[in-house]
């Protein structure tokens, strides 16, 4: 039952990780861009959710909807000042970007909120705890919610980008902008919606994240924004699925690694499996190969 307890905690982090890969396959698929500063939307999201259930006595869902909103903004600001006066730039100017970004958001909260962490109260506090097996299996609230929420999102995005105008519009920007353009397609709205999404998303993996590991400081969300990255990577960026499945296996490898292995070098067990992977397909689990006409 330990084994399965272990798999249980890896697919709830894995979750989390997913949620966040999926904002940025979204950026990655139809922008062309790495958003980096996305990690630390989370953080700001996280932020905004304690504030509001802390300060303001909100209940729980009113924390969760005003911190999506919030990001939600954000990260619409962040593209319209930051990266769409990039758009035709080289990859490097947006990634010295992105990474001025996400100093400029870890920065403004140590500003707002100081640099001791904040004890975070986990979203699903009070709820019951799953035992099974004579209390040898023990599925907590918070992985149960956790891990429906990324089905549902990711259920949620598959069918707005195949079923909705908006989502076609993203598929349409993300084969090619140009032609995108030439067909009557608002580029620059269909990116800033992209970004909205992703950020959205960014605010309910904060809150996720927290919950179950309650200490929030400014540099909450870069480790796991790197390791969101990786998952997106790992399961093929651009593909929602491939960014599901490569989140969930690398929350699952972490937790292994800490359990079995040693919990000082989880993170590079992680980052070498990813290696191995990208050694063995380059495109990820789920991607394709993508053939430049010359």
């Amino acid at each position: 039952m330990t084994f399965l307890n272990h798999l249980i905690n890896g697919i709830s982090l894995g979750s989390v990780f997913a949620i966040i890969a999926l904002g940025y396959t979204m950026v990655y698929g139809i922008a062309k861009m790495l958003n980096f500063a996305h990690g630390d939307v989370i953080m700001i999201g996280a932020y905004v959710s304690f504030c509001v259930t802390s300060y303001l006595n909100l209940p729980v869902i009113a924390a969760v909807v005003i911190s999506m909103l919030v990001c939600t903004v954000l990260g619409i600001v962040i593209e319209r000042l930051a990266y769409k006066p990039l758009r035709d730039a080289s990859s490097l100017a947006v990634l010295i970007t992105a990474i001025g970004v996400s100093y400029f958001l870890q920065n403004a909260a140590l500003i707002l909120w100081g640099s001791n962490p904040k004890i975070f109260s986990s979203v699903v506090a009070g709820l019951p705890t799953l035992s099974l097996a004579d209390g040898r299996l023990v599925i907590s609230s918070e992985a149960i919610i956790t891990i429906l929420a990324c089905i549902i999102i990711m259920i949620a995005l598959s069918l707005f980008t195949a079923k909705t105008k908006a989502g076609k519009a993203m598929r349409a920007v993300s084969e090619d902008k140009g032609a995108a353009r030439l067909m009557g397609i608002n580029v620059n709205f269909t990116i800033s919606i992209t970004f909205a999404i992703g950020s959205a998303l960014a605010a309910v993996a904060g809150v996720l994240l927290c919950s179950a590991y309650p200490t929030l400081s400014p540099t909450t969300g870069a480790m796991p924004g790197i390791k969101a990255f990786t998952a997106a990577v790992f399961g093929g960026i651009g593909s929602i699925p491939g960014a599901m499945l490569g989140g969930i296996l690398i929350g699952i490898i972490e937790i292994f690694a800490k359990a079995y292995i040693s919990t000082k070098i989880s993170d590079a067990i992680v980052f070498a499996v990813l290696i191995i992977v990208l050694l063995v397909k380059p495109e990820g689990l789920l991607g394709r190969k993508v053939r430049e006409k010359v």
